[in-house]
């Protein structure tokens, strides 16, 4: 593979391109289950909502983004500060690349230099895997260390159809030790862009 692979932070002008990425898993899978795809407006919000706190990453290969993932918070009060929910999207074009995994694991970097100690994903999941969703997410995730650690029957409905949703965990930090306080990401800013290089 002689394609030169970029990690890089989001900047709003990705908005558009990322909303591109993201449209078909809403409009033609379950992967998603939000019904209706976010236009550039909106994508360029939610980044703005995200990026002070957790990091959003992209990938370019060869210049064009091939996929993004971000952080978000995973409950809002304040015992959950050390938790994080991850998510990730790669162009279809792209699949079979090993992008996902690059991006996850400078996604991991950075949340240790937050003290983030549990990343944790949510999955739709088919008992009969079909057209609009494969359970590929899941296979990916438990291939980067995550587990299972519980389901929600029927929880998602889209195409006529139930869905349900699976929770994978990672721990990244040990959990029997006293930890150091969360750090929005704003505040170790200088330290990931020498991660990212």
């Amino acid at each position: 593979m002689n394609e030169k692979i970029v990690i890089r932070l989001v900047r709003l002008e990705d908005a558009n391109e990322l909303s591109e990425i993201y449209k078909p898993y809403v409009e033609n899978t379950a992967v998603s289950f939000e019904y209706l795809a976010p236009d550039a407006k909106e994508f360029e919000r939610r980044i703005l909502e995200k990026i002070h706190t957790y990091p959003y990453l992209v990938a370019e290969v060869d210049g064009e983004i091939a996929g993004y993932c971000y952080a978000s918070s995973f409950l809002p009060r304040p015992a959950y500060s050390h938790s994080v929910e991850t998510t990730l999207y790669i162009k279809e074009e792209f699949h079979g690349m090993g992008i996902g995994k690059m991006l996850y694991l400078k996604l991991e970097e950075l949340l240790k230099l937050q003290n983030v100690v549990s990343l944790n994903a949510c999955i739709a999941y088919a008992h009969n895997p079909d057209e609009t969703l494969n359970n590929i997410s899941m296979l990916f995730h438990s291939k980067m260390g995550y587990r299972y650690v519980g389901k929600f029957n029927g929880s998602g409905y889209k195409f006529d159809r139930f869905y349900d949703m699976i929770w994978m965990e990672k721990l990244i930090l040990p959990i029997d030790r006293q930890i150091e306080d969360f750090l929005p990401f704003s505040t170790v800013l200088s330290k990931a862009h020498e991660l990212l290089g």
